[in-house]
């Protein structure tokens, strides 16, 4: 299968975007867009992209500002799980609470379900990666799983971090919850699976399961 998956660290606070795409019908999800459009729009230009989805592991500014964005420049649809909706209209006050320039949400056109799967239908790729209900960080938190490239990796947003996890002292954080959430759904993934953070390096599952001084295995 002709999938590449580049990962940049986009915006003011290097979230890490990821563009999953077809190298032959160049059909893309992007996973976390960031709050960078400008930067963004010139990657998904630079390879000729038709976007069709973003998802979102969550509605803080930094992983979703430019969202409505990149949704007018290519029609992509904005997936997001329904318990950060209000965390989501809340753009503003959260672009303004960290010194950013206000940023506006754009409309949902999906509310993200647990274990929902989601395909490149033009290129004729089904369910080849699906969502996993992960709720700490934000109350609608999310993280994203797939094998598509033959090994399992795994989009974790702000939920789990290379020896480290996410926040929790921030408005629909829980560590009660985040904790679970790692443990019961993350640490049962298979040990070798490769994390993409937030933000920052990438790591395993083993290696977290292991070192992480937050949530061991």
């Amino acid at each position: 299968m002709d999938i590449k998956i580049e990962t940049f660290p986009m915006g003011s606070f290097s979230c890490n975007c990821t563009l999953i795409y077809s190298e032959s019908t160049r059909e893309a999800i992007i996973v976390d867009p960031g709050n960078d459009a400008q930067g963004l729009l010139k990657l998904i230009q630079d390879r000729n992209l038709n976007v069709k989805k973003l998802l979102h592991t969550h509605a803080h500014f930094d992983h979703i500002g430019c969202s409505k964005d990149i949704k007018k420049e290519t029609g992509a649809t904005i997936h997001l799980h329904q318990k950060d909706d209000l965390l989501y209209k809340a753009l503003p006050a959260q672009a303004m609470m960290f010194g950013q320039r206000p940023v506006t949400a754009g409309k949902v056109d999906n509310w993200i379900e647990d274990e929902e799967e989601y395909s490149l239908e033009d290129t004729g790729l089904r369910n080849f990666m699906k969502s996993l209900y992960t709720p700490g960080h934000t109350e609608g938190s999310c993280c994203f799983y797939t094998e598509v490239q033959g090994e399992p990796l795994l989009f974790s947003g702000d939920t789990l971090f290379n020896n480290s996890i996410g926040r929790t002292d921030l408005p629909g954080g829980s560590f009660d919850e985040i904790k679970k959430s790692i443990k019961e759904r993350l640490y049962t993934l298979p040990e070798e699976t490769r994390v993409v953070t937030g933000h920052g390096p990438m790591t395993r599952i083993f290696d977290e399961k292991r070192t992480n001084p937050f949530v061991s295995g």
